[in-house]
């Protein structure tokens, strides 16, 4: 198929999908390994204020807005590594709360690149990875400047979040204790499930306390640090948690069961 559009992939369908196609969010391709299957979103390169006004209820001092262009488009996965795809990869499953479409949880960063390594090894077209910070909210905003990729607020109905502790006047509401299986909540409107809550995911970059208020180009976080940085807050946590500017960050061999991870694609420039 040829590209329709100069922001469009360089090579679509890849040789490696097992299916694909475009709809209302974009195109997608996916792969299919032993039972596991992920499915991916084109991301365009773009520009977009990454953090949060000074404005935003419930803000933290570390999300100083600025402006982030990403030259290149990537493929991101539409949803977080299922424990199906882990189980295929690493005959083995660590999470807490077992079920085959459950985001896989309890890996730490280091058991993510063992995992990587070993996944690229048996599919090299693919070269699987993970975001970066900026791409992962650039993602999670799909176009939005709100504290949500929803709006204003959020519902249980939407992200799988502790509902006893609402963002900014909502509501309180359900609180599962527990994660929900992927695409079980309704996606951004890039066709990304679960961006917000069910469970933290990991990105590549080391944590750093601020990122400044300059305007950066691919940034890719700190060059050093004990942390890596973590996004989307988890089931286990309030709403203010799952906004799109907020950040958190663990240490690169931290095992908890509120955190996960989604991959992208290709190597970075």
């Amino acid at each position: 198929m040829t590209p329709r559009h100069p922001l469009s992939p360089p090579e679509f369908p890849a040789p490696w999908a097992s299916d694909w196609g475009e709809d209302r969010y974009g195109l997608w391709m996916a792969f299919t390994y032993q039972g596991g299957r992920q499915a991916f979103r084109w991301i365009a390169s773009g520009s977009f204020l990454m953090g949060s006004p000074a404005d935003e209820p419930q803000r933290n001092e570390n999300e100083t807005q600025h402006t982030v262009t990403l030259t290149q488009g990537f493929w991101l996965a539409d949803t977080a590594c299922t424990q199906a795809l882990w189980q295929a990869v690493m005959d083995r499953n660590p999470s807490r709360f077992k079920g085959k479409e459950l985001p896989v949880e309890s890996v730490s960063w280091e058991d993510i690149q063992t995992f990587i390594e070993h996944f690229n090894a048996l599919h090299p077209l693919l070269q699987v990875r993970l975001p970066t910070e900026a791409e992962w909210e650039y993602a999670c905003r799909a176009g939005t400047h709100t504290p949500f990729a929803f709006g204003g607020n959020i519902t249980p109905e939407q992200v799988n979040y502790d509902g006893n502790y609402p963002y900014h006047r909502g509501s309180k509401g359900q609180y599962r204790e527990k994660t929900v299986a992927v695409k079980s909540l309704p996606p951004n409107a890039w066709g990304l499930y679960e961006m917000h809550g069910n469970v933290w995911e990991w990105c590549s970059d080391c944590y750093a306390s601020d990122y400044g208020a300059e305007p950066q180009t691919d940034p890719r976080g700190a060059g050093s640090g004990e942390h890596r940085v973590l996004r989307g807050g988890s089931c286990f946590y309030g709403g203010m948690s799952c906004r799109s500017a907020n950040r958190a960050g663990d240490a690169p061999d931290s095992r908890r069961y509120s955190i996960g991870f989604r991959f992208a694609l290709g190597h970075l420039s």
